[in-house]
């Protein structure tokens, strides 16, 4: 099949590098791509934003299936354009991805669902801001209600801290604050059919310790041995199936990739958020353990076949992914840095090891230079989280971008726990 990606980032990357090793896509397209995702896929100019551009897209090079990536263009219907050509397109109407595009309709969602979460309070005025303030108290969790690019989340001990983020959004959710270990679950659905992926745990602050501002994900890894065995189940049948059944009820089925945060409480497992597409940098290890070829994955949720594929192949191997970081991020970050070693790690350490492009492009010479906040996903492989740690960091360390930053603790806890040494508050 010809396969049409969506998207530019490490995510992209990650799908553009399974569904390449997929022997039935016979061609790959990414729009627009970075530089990384150039060596596996053909790169097309286009506004992704834009249904009706990517439409013509996939129709002109006879897609079979369209990828959207990104939460952005799911929220402003780009499926819904590229499905009206008729074409089968991996990922929720606009309506439907409203799950991620307003955490008030979330919210909706879920409590007419029964889902286990935070209580919260929709608020839009500052006085509905204070009340909410007080009546949960310190830790103070306010979420913009609209997409923010995993940065629309505040979780602060100071109420000035809170009320601020709360009076720059439009509308806000305010909500209780949840205790324990998060957990990212992903799951392919075709509005009816679900299958749960493995759970990952994802690295959220920017600095070592947990410390520091919030990113869009700083690394990632899988398994979590430390979860209960039961855990997806419990989550498929309290979360996942009751929110895809809601949404079909509504009349706005709910056709891709749909990603519940969970947090494991003492209180038992609450969802924090849903979003509407893979989440990075979850996806990175997430697939690179699967062993089910994506590409018949995908194509089986676009068109409502989910039920008749046979159960999903993993591999027994852990995954971690570090992500390297511009100078300044989260805040405004530089750009424009030259990269090296990229050549050193696909010439040492692939298979085992390798190097996934998020905000990257090639200038005229051909030289890779960083260009965004979050630039690369060095993902690894092993027996264990221990070896596949060790080989993520050995291959952090051949990667060279001046003014870059990174976590040097992904998996360090559960990595210990396995080796034998405490692990702190990893573990619920």
């Amino acid at each position: 099949m010809k396969v049409l990606v969506i998207g530019g980032g490490a995510r992209e990357h990650a799908l553009c590098r399974s569904l390449s090793l997929d022997p039935d896509v016979t061609a790959l397209h990414c729009a627009p791509g970075n530089a990384g995702i150039a060596e596996v896929a053909e790169l097309h100019g286009v506004n992704a934003l834009d249904g009706q551009a990517v439409a013509e897209l996939a129709a002109r090079l006879e897609a079979d299936l369209v990828v959207v990536g990104p939460e952005a263009p799911l929220v402003a219907g780009v499926a819904d354009a590229v499905r009206e050509r008729g074409i089968p397109v991996f990922g929720p109407s606009a309506r439907a991805a409203a799950l991620e595009g307003s955490k008030a309709f979330a919210k909706d969602v879920m409590a007419a669902a029964a889902v286990p979460t935070a209580r919260s309070y929709v608020c839009t005025t500052p006085e509905e801001i204070d009340e909410a303030l007080d009546a949960f108290g310190a830790p103070y969790v306010v979420k913009d209600d609209g997409l923010a690019a995993g940065k629309g989340v505040v979780v602060t001990e100071d109420v000035k801290a809170a009320r601020a983020h709360a009076l720059a959004c439009d509308r806000v959710v305010i909500e209780e604050f949840l205790d324990g270990p998060e957990v990212s679950l992903f799951a392919i659905t075709d509005g009816e059919s679900v299958v749960p992926l493995q759970p990952a745990q994802d690295f959220k602050r920017a600095y070592d310790g947990d410390q520091g501002p919030n990113t869009g994900g700083m690394g990632a890894y899988s398994p979590l041995p430390w979860a209960d065995p039961k855990l997806v189940d419990e989550v498929m049948a309290t979360v996942l199936q009751p929110t895809v059944d809601e949404l079909r009820r509504r009349g706005t089925p709910f056709s891709g990739l749909l990603y519940a945060g969970l947090a494991i409480t003492s209180r038992g497992v609450r969802v924090i958020e849903f979003n509407a597409r893979f989440g990075d940098p979850e996806t990175q290890v997430v697939l690179a353990r699967l062993r089910t070829p994506l590409g018949g994955l995908l194509l089986a949720a676009a068109t409502g076949n989910l039920a008749a594929l046979p159960p999903l192949r993993w591999s027994d191997d852990a995954a971690v992914t570090v992500v390297i970081a511009s100078h300044n991020y989260p805040d405004t970050p530089r750009t424009g840095d030259p990269i090296e070693g990229l050549a050193e790690v696909a010439a040492t350490d692939a298979p085992d090891a390798y190097v996934l492009h998020a905000g990257t492009k090639r200038d005229e010479t051909g030289a890779v230079l960083s260009a965004g906040g979050r630039v690369l996903s060095v993902t690894a492989t092993g027996a264990d989280l221990t070896i596949a740690r060790q080989r993520a960091y050995r291959a952090v360390g051949r990667i060279g971008l001046d003014g870059s930053q990174h976590r040097t603790d992904i998996a360090a806890k559960v990595a210990g726990e396995a080796a034998g040494e405490p692990v702190g508050d990893v573990a619920p």
